[in-house]
This record gives C-alpha cells, sequence and structure tokens, in this order.
C-alpha cells in the first residue's frame, strides 16, 4: 500500500470509527455506570470483533453476506431487536443505582461484541475499506500488515477516548437526577439505532 493510499484508508476509518453508533453509546455507557478501567473490556470486545472482521473481509465473507439478502435481513433484525431490548431495559433500570460489582468484566466484554457484531454499519464498513483501498494486484495478506495496526490503533484510540468521555461523566453526576435522565436519552439512543438498523438495505459493494 503506497503512502498516499494508507493516507487515504486511515482518514476513512478515523471517520468511520467515530461516526456515532451503538459501540460509541455502549462504551459511554459503561464508562458512566463502571469506570474507566472497567469500560475498557468494551474496548478489548470491539478490537476482538474488528479483528475478526478484518480477516473476514480478508477472505471475502463480508461481501457474501452483504450479497445474500436473507443472511442481512436475518442480521439486521436480530440486531435490531437486541438494541430496541438494550433501550428499553437501561429505560426501565435508569433509576436504580450502578454498582460496579455487580456487572462481571465477562458480561461487559461480551455485551459489547454482541453489540459491535451485529451492527450492519461494521459490514458496509469492511466492505467499503476493502472494496475501494485494497490493490487487487497486491496479495491481500501482505497489505493487512499495514491494514490491521492502523485500523486496529485508530480504532482503540477513538473507543478509549468515547469510554473516558463516560467515566467523566459517571463522576461529574453519578446519583443525580440528571445521571438519570442522561440514562434514559442514552436508552433513547439504543431504541432509534435499532429502528435505523431495522430499516437498513444492504450494503453494495464499491468498484
Amino acid at each position: 500500500m503506497s503512502w498516499d493510499a494508507w493516507t487515504v484508508f486511515a482518514l476513512f476509518w478515523v471517520i468511520f470509527v467515530t461516526t456515532p453508533g451503538p459501540n460509541h453509546l455502549n462504551c459511554i455507557r459503561t464508562g458512566m455506570g463502571h469506570g474507566f478501567r472497567r469500560g475498557l473490556w468494551c474496548v478489548a470486545a470491539i478490537l476482538l470483533q474488528a479483528t475478526l472482521f478484518l480477516a473476514l473481509s480478508a477472505a471475502g465473507i463480508t461481501a457474501l453476506i452483504a450479497a445474500s439478502p436473507a443472511a442481512f435481513t436475518a442480521a439486521k433484525l436480530l440486531g435490531a431487536g437486541v438494541l430496541i431490548w438494550l433501550g428499553v431495559r437501561g429505560w426501565i433500570m435508569a433509576r436504580r443505582p450502578i454498582r460496579a460489582e455487580e456487572t462481571a468484566r465477562g458480561s461487559i466484554f461480551w455485551r459489547a461484541f454482541m453489540i459491535a457484531t451485529i451492527n450492519p454499519k461494521s459490514v458496509a464498513g469492511y466492505l467499503a475499506a476493502f472494496s475501494q483501498f485494497v490493490q487487487p494486484d497486491v496479495p491481500i495478506w501482505t497489505q493487512m500488515w499495514v491494514i490491521f495496526p492502523t485500523a486496529l490503533s485508530i480504532t482503540a484510540i477513538s473507543y478509549t477516548s468515547f469510554t473516558a468521555l463516560g467515566a467523566g461523566l459517571g463522576r461529574a453526576a453519578l446519583g443525580a437526577v440528571f445521571n438519570i435522565w442522561l440514562r434514559r436519552a442514552m436508552a433513547v439512543c439504543f431504541i432509534l439505532y435499532g429502528i435505523a438498523l431495522g430499516s437498513a438495505t444492504a450494503p453494495a459493494g464499491g468498484s
């Protein structure tokens, strides 16, 4: 991958991982309720999902999923249901104080992994990255030595920042009325993301 191609790819990835979505919301909510260090389990889960999706994209699997209406529809409806359920549950639980010990690290990790995996934005983003930025005349796994560290580093920085933002909000408002309404606002966002996900169309591959 040339320097110019890498620069364009890096800028694309910055936009991809900083555009607000369910992952950002989950990192903020977890950081707010459980603190920065425990919230890093969300970041670890997203990095695992990113690694898997990068590998699957290199193998052409995400393109097959995007090209299959049945598979994409099933995935988006499942994802929409999960996000709406998380939103409804978040609204109901907003008045209850969160204690860090109540939620195990594994629970935080796997919930974040599930949210990251069911998001069609992931399929669309990875498909776009590999259809637009991968050079067809260069062996794919040779290019992965550049794409993997670039994508994962930017991803880690982005979601760590959102987790830190959530932790800061938690320290400022934990137990206050503002905290309840902030948690309810995030719950509504989960529901809206779920509705948007349910109406999403399959991404189109690039040239």
